[in-house]
């Protein structure tokens, strides 16, 4: 049987389709303005590379911000918070993980998850974009770079400098001070990376870290940050077997194959 996961967040969306027990295939793209359209278009894609329609799919469960509206229009037969897909998803993929940081476009989420695979506690910071993905957007826009090069880049760092402000628009400020400075971008990049970092540590030290922990979303690519957090919090890191990216979607599927009656 086959069971599917879609998950609509803020900047991107993905979907993942297993199938006795691993996983047939996943995809990922950038959002559109409608959920429902960006769920359609991620879904469609994937079925298409498969070779399968969506009738083939026993049960579907939707997740991320999207899931209502996706779940209202038929593409789903339920919804998850994507707190509970988070965390069941990187279990499945690593039954010895009990802490997962997620951060992902709008909010950043520290999951405790119980050895039995029950959602213990979480904490989440969705009320100011710093810590999240959108806070590391800005600043790479400001920077002039990519997301995919501000962990490269901030590698090469010597002398990283300081960010004093928690708001990532004074932030924005500061980036803009120092590059005016002639600073090195690289050591702003850095800086950055640590800023974020520091954001999502403070959030993990309120819910308490236990081993293993890893990573998923899409800023657990960005190796720097992951560093920083590793150095932060005194703890190893795990990395994730798949793109963490998918993984939100990853545990909407895995809760489908329950809800749709799968040993």
């Amino acid at each position: 049987m086959l069971y599917g996961g879609i998950d609509v967040g803020s900047l991107t969306a993905q979907t993942v389709i297993i199938e006795d027990g691993k996983i047939a295939g996943s995809r990922s793209i950038r959002v559109k303005p409608n959920p429902v359209d960006s769920a359609e278009c991620v879904m469609g894609e994937l079925l298409e590379e498969l070779g399968l329609h969506l009738k083939a799919v026993a049960y579907t469960v939707s997740t991320g911000y999207g899931r209502e509206q996706v779940q209202s229009r038929g593409l789903a037969q339920a919804n998850v918070s994507e707190i509970s897909c988070h965390g069941v998803g990187a279990q499945w993929l690593l039954p010895r993980v009990r802490t997962v940081i997620d951060i992902g476009g709008q909010d950043a989420k520290v999951i405790h998850m119980e050895p039995t695979g029950e959602l213990r506690d979480f904490v989440m910071n969705d009320k100011c974009a710093a810590g999240t993905g959108r806070f590391l957007e800005v600043m790479c826009r400001t920077l002039g770079i990519t997301l995919e090069e501000l962990g490269t880049l901030s590698c090469k760092s010597k002398h990283p400098v300081g960010l004093s402000s928690r708001c990532s628009i004074f932030c924005e400020t500061e980036v803009l001070h120092y590059l005016q400075q002639g600073v090195d971008r690289a050591d702003i990049a850095a800086s950055v990376n640590r800023a974020m970092a520091e954001r999502v540590a403070a959030l993990a030290r309120r819910v308490g870290i236990e081993p293993d922990v890893t990573m998923t979303g899409g800023v657990a690519k960005n190796a720097a940050v992951k560093a920083e957090l590793k150095r932060i919090l005194g703890v190893k890191m795990v990395p994730c077997p798949v793109d963490p990216q998918i993984v939100g979607a990853l545990g909407a599927a895995i809760l489908a194959s329950r809800m749709g009656g799968s040993s």
